[in-house]
């Protein structure tokens, strides 16, 4: 359910600020759906909340948490570490997602032996050990668009059978692999045509 990961994210927020109840309404504008929504997602997991009170939210993280597999270790290694991998590699909250990042790989010999946080950076010669040593479950492809669908060839060949592909470009895999393209220009195009539409007045004209 694509909804359940935002749905965290904002549990976990209030979380933070120490909050321990939410109603659905407030779930639903934290998460950006309506109301009844939440409440029908929320049942699917066999939590329907306290009428007057609202949903527990620690108990509402562990359970979503459960269904995404969140609670447990997903090792994952990130090939490409130009400036996007390297704030990849510098995010930190993978780890309250249940996602830690286990290696560093990269083809480019400069980088190689570089100390990016706690891990320093592999050569791409050593991709397959690295998946191998590490039981790395989650591929994210970082590369540039030439290189990226060898590098998921090459996961994919090592065990890998999830991959994020950040490089803009479409990647091909057999069945039975998981991709997801994260193209971020694509993205913001997306939102530029919608801010456009709504005021085409204010954009569209280029200063000489």
């Amino acid at each position: 359910m694509t909804r359940l990961p935002v749905y965290l994210r904002s549990l976990l927020e209030l979380a933070s600020d120490q909050v321990s109840t939410v109603s659905s309404e407030r779930l639903a504008e934290l998460s950006g759906v309506n109301a009844a929504k939440v409440r029908k997602d929320l049942s699917y997991l066999g939590s329907y909340g306290t009428r007057g009170v609202g949903y527990d939210v620690g108990f509402l993280v562990d359970q979503v948490g459960r269904e995404l597999g969140t609670t447990r270790d997903w090792p994952v290694v990130i090939v490409g570490l130009g400036n996007l991998g390297r704030a990849l590699a510098n995010y930190h909250g993978f780890g309250t997602r249940g996602f830690r990042v286990a290696a560093l790989v990269d083809a480019d010999p400069a980088l190689v032996g570089e100390s990016i946080g706690e891990l320093t950076v592999v050569s791409i010669d050593q991709l397959e050990s690295v998946v191998a040593r590490g039981q790395v479950a989650v591929g994210i492809v970082a590369t540039t668009a030439g290189s990226a669908q060898d590098v998921a060839d090459r996961l994919v060949s090592a065990g890998v059978r999830s991959i994020l592909n950040f490089a803009p470009v479409v990647l091909s895999v057999p069945d039975g692999v998981s991709l997801r393209n994260v193209d971020l220009s694509m993205e913001l195009q997306v939102l530029t045509f919608y801010q456009h539409q709504a005021h085409p007045q204010h954009l569209g004209t280029a200063s000489a």
